[in-house]
């Protein structure tokens, strides 16, 4: 998968999943969007960096945070924009889409940003798409979302600085989130001390102690002298069973509440890729308090995805 996603000089061309791109990849992203956070406070929020290209958004689920910020990210960068309605696209007359990408290939475009909700989709694309086009993975199935770990790096790194030192709770849905499988290659390569994952057994992947992490099912445990606190809500449209009693007794049990917040360390922030179940995973009084970064998150997003966006285009002389 790494190679698919380098080009032979080992820049990015294609931006899938995190797992397989090297600390100094990870890095490199982190710092060119350091050089365009200020946009969004400048008078006129736009630079010229990808004027005269075509950046497609090929959304197949639905989106809020992630599509809003990659159109504004693409219109900050100059390029023009495409987003396609799926439910009113070809794809809906039967069209297949390997069909919709050739016909969009046929109209010169530069970047598909896709969403899918079949794992491995973004792979697919990346494979049979025509080489001048890069292929930016907006969340595939349970797969990867790799755009959302990199701007929870992001935000991390804003206020805590280093990532060696750092003891990071994952708390919540852990099975069938994507997001979290990406933050945790993130993590990992990015070198923080320890991963601790938090959930009833019944929300846990078989064997997740492989993927590097601490595994916790009391979470009053698990925040002991925690620096970062990421909250995932239930994925209760990707559950196929009842893997809970209810959604009063999960709160009871690992929802984030002020009582417990108290346990980490108290300068520890509170992170959730959204969108917020409040009450059920996380109490409105921390969603909305002073150790929440959820908001920052959110327009982080749109400086790591102009970030992902002009390093596949390999404009170097933008990149830090």
């Amino acid at each position: 998968m790494s190679n698919l996603q380098l080009t032979q000089e080992g820049h990015l061309k294609h931006f899938i999943t995190i797992e397989g791109l090297s600390k100094e990849i990870l890095t490199n992203i982190l710092d060119t969007a350091e050089s365009f956070i200020g946009i969004s406070q400048q008078q006129v929020k736009k630079v010229p960096l990808l004027r005269g290209k075509t950046i497609v958004n090929l959304f197949f689920e639905n989106s809020t945070r992630t599509r809003t910020t990659f159109e504004l990210a693409a219109s900050r960068l100059s390029a023009d924009v495409i987003s396609i309605d799926i439910q009113t696209s070809a794809t809906s007359k039967g069209e297949s889409l390997l069909d919709t990408i050739r016909n969009l290939e046929a109209m010169h475009v530069d970047i598909f940003v896709v969403r899918h909700a079949i794992s491995g989709a973004g792979h697919f694309i990346a494979q049979n798409t025509a080489p001048h086009i890069s292929v930016i993975n907006a969340g595939d199935g349970q797969h990867a979302h790799p755009t959302q770990a990199m701007l929870d790096m992001f935000t991390i790194r804003q206020h805590k600085h280093e990532f060696n030192t750092l003891k990071v709770g994952i708390i919540g849905d852990i099975l069938h989130s994507r997001v979290v499988r990406s933050q945790i290659q993130a993590l990992n390569t990015l070198g923080v001390e320890e991963i601790r994952v938090v959930a009833p057994k019944t929300l846990l992947p078989s064997h997740v102690e492989q993927l590097g992490v601490s595994v916790f099912n009391n979470i009053e445990e698990s925040l002991d002298d925690l620096d970062v606190i990421i909250m995932v809500r239930l994925q209760k449209e990707r559950m196929t069973s009842a893997l809970l009693p209810s959604e009063r007794e999960y709160f009871k049990c690992f929802g984030l509440t002020d009582e417990r917040l108290k346990l980490a360390k108290a300068d520890a922030i509170v992170m959730h890729p959204g969108p917020i179940n409040r009450g059920v995973e996380i109490a409105s009084s921390i969603a909305d308090g002073p150790q929440s970064v959820i908001l920052q998150q959110v327009s982080n997003g749109i400086a790591i995805r102009m970030a992902v966006m002009s390093l596949t285009l390999q404009n170097k002389e933008y990149a830090v």
